[in-house]
């Protein structure tokens, strides 16, 4: 990947694109080139919406390889959402078929002059813009499908739904699976919201013609590619519990620890939990004729492979496998029990271009202002069709948890930085809560994945309870995560490589024999503590303190039960995290 693809949506006559040389950028991928570009070249206190703001498309060090489950893709841009800088990250075909084109980065740049939608068509010959008129107001699923009768079925789409052409703060980027299908997001801060501002509908890249990107070191690559895959397969959770029932595994687990969210995060247990598990999911999507055993990945190469195929009763396709954090979302949160209402506000966010996480929390703030009661799955489908159809109320809702908060007034909003937490109540899972104050993203679960270490005993343990050891752990976390962000792996290698020392060598070594530059984990290290600095360097210039890496106040006074326990971590500690 030696160029990166520039397109002025602001050029006379419509966006015109332009090829560079990577410069400076040179040796960087996913998550570091995103951060890189952004801490560079777009001021911080630049509006999100307008001119300044870019918009940074990079697949990840390793991506277009051989090498084991590196096809993920980083999108980033100062953040709508939380006003400070974002990466979102997501799996899908794109950034295998990026990385084979040669591309480092695909970087939006400027504002269009009027409100015309264009595409942007990349293959082995160049790059072709055109309108986009007859997808205006397209969900995405419909805009694959009139893409995909153009381009063919071998192509990557990476597009926005009706969220993003209204530029809502929760809007997501959608990228392509391997059935071409716009089921895999870059969904949290706002990144979609950031392509509507550029005009852009939709990306297709096709490597039609072209080759796997080739190891500096092939014989080295191969062996190091061997050991790491093997490595994942014989881990408990890489190996077993997410091939066979998905990252949805995780319901039981953390609603025993009494860490689940429940109705806006006032309990940490749902009586409801088990109705919706990874293992009743499974049961039923087996039974209907789906790939209920998790058996494919999100992109070819994965070697972990957890995702699967949601059908209806009558046996027709409603949208992937139901992830943990969106089952969690618009079920437990919401108080909703039914697997069917979960997978259709799942294909609704997906086809409308939402973070399923941001509306999950925000009909559970919507609910607790009344708009609807919790379990109400209906209520719930009715107030996220408000949002694809950009009624008033859709617009606030649109705009994510905060906003809705703060126009109901609801007082027990969970979010960071603008930014609605995840599926792990910060009282009973302290380190994530540690992660949620402290990451540059806002509340971000992906960030630093304590509970690995705090609930699953992963890489060794920490009394999730408890403050003691938390901030160290989420440091730690988050150095790491912020350095495999950059090489196109999933995150869940995490579990293998914290636990198992041969896979973690491996996976040094791979990179090392794919760049033909031998890399030691003080390197791994070294690259992650950089890519945070850029991050927080921006966030600082563009207003943030130390004020703005808290909690909301609740979490400190209201016990959380079934544990009776607050958040215990002090402000003090919170602000030593970025102290290396």
């Amino acid at each position: 990947m030696d160029k990166i693809l520039r397109i002025d949506t602001s050029a006379p006559g419509g966006p015109a694109a332009r090829t560079d040389a990577l410069g400076s950028y040179a040796g960087l991928g996913g998550r570091a080139m995103t951060s890189a570009v952004v801490t560079k070249e777009v001021p911080p206190t630049c509006h999100p919406l307008g001119a300044d703001n870019k918009l940074v498309i990079a697949p990840g060090l390793l991506s277009g390889s051989a090498a084991a489950i590196s096809g993920r893709l980083s999108v980033g841009c100062k953040s709508p959402l939380t006003g400070g800088i974002k990466e979102s990250n997501s799996g899908g075909q794109a950034a295998q078929v990026m990385g084979r084109l040669g591309y480092a980065a695909i970087i939006l740049e400027g504002i269009p002059t009027d409100d015309a939608l264009y595409k942007v068509f990349i293959n082995k010959d160049g790059v072709t813009i055109e309108s986009a008129a007859d997808l205006k107001g397209l969900g995405n699923y419909a805009t694959v499908e009139k893409l995909a009768a153009q381009y063919g079925e071998k192509v990557a789409f990476i597009t926005i739904g009706q969220a993003g052409e209204m530029k809502m703060s929760a809007a997501s980027v959608a990228i392509t699976d391997m059935e071409q299908r716009p089921t895999r997001h870059a969904g949290r801060g706002g990144v979609g919201a950031v392509m509507g501002s550029k005009g852009i509908k939709a990306i297709i890249v096709d490597d039609d013609g072209c080759s796997m990107r080739k190891p500096a070191d092939p014989e080295k690559f191969k062996a190091a590619n061997k050991a790491f895959a093997e490595g994942l397969r014989k881990h408990p959770v890489t190996g077993e519990g997410l091939p066979t029932f998905g990252t949805n595994v995780l319901t039981n687990v953390v609603n025993e620890a009494g860490g689940y969210p429940t109705n806006n995060f006032k309990t940490g247990q749902f009586d409801g939990a088990s109705e919706i598990s990874g293992e009743t999911q499974a049961a039923l999507e087996n039974q209907r004729g789906g790939d209920g055993s998790a058996t494919h990945g999100c992109h070819r190469g994965c070697v972990i492979r957890c995702s699967g195929t949601f059908y209806d009763k009558n046996g027709n396709y409603v949208t992937k496998q139901p992830e943990y954090e969106t089952v969690w979302a618009h079920g437990g949160n919401c108080g909703i029990s039914d697997l069917d209402v979960i997978a259709l506000l799942d294909r609704m966010d997906d086809d409308f271009g939402l973070d399923t996480i941001e509306m999950g929390a925000t009909i559970g703030v919507a609910m607790d202002a009344g708009l609807a009661k919790f379990g109400d799955g209906q209520g719930a489908i009715k107030l996220l069709q408000e949002v694809g159809d950009g009624t008033p109320l859709g617009r606030i809702l649109g705009n994510g948890a905060a906003v809705t908060g703060q126009v109901f007034g609801v007082e027990r909003v969970p979010v960071v930085k603008r930014q609605s937490m995840p599926a792990y109540d910060p009282r009973a899972v302290q380190g994530i809560g540690v992660t949620y104050a402290t990451t540059t993203m806002g509340a971000d679960h992906t960030a630093g994945y304590a509970v690995a270490t705090n609930l699953l005993g992963v890489g060794g343990s920490v009394d999730a309870l408890k403050p003691e050891g938390q901030v160290e752990l989420s440091r730690n976390l988050q150095i790491a995560t912020a350095a495999i962000d950059a090489t196109g792996m999933c995150l869940f290698i995490a579990f293998a490589i914290l636990d198992q020392p041969d896979t973690f060598n491996a996976l040094v070594d791979l990179i090392g024999a794919f760049t033909g530059q031998p890399l030691t984990a003080d390197d791994v290290t070294a690259l992650g503590k950089s890519i945070l600095t850029n991050e927080r360097n921006f966030n600082t210039a563009a207003g943030f303190t130390a004020k703005d890496d808290r909690l909301p106040d609740y979490f400190k006074k209201e016990a959380l039960a079934p544990h009776n326990v607050t958040f215990g971590v002090s402000d003090e500690e919170l602000d030593t995290l970025y102290n290396w």
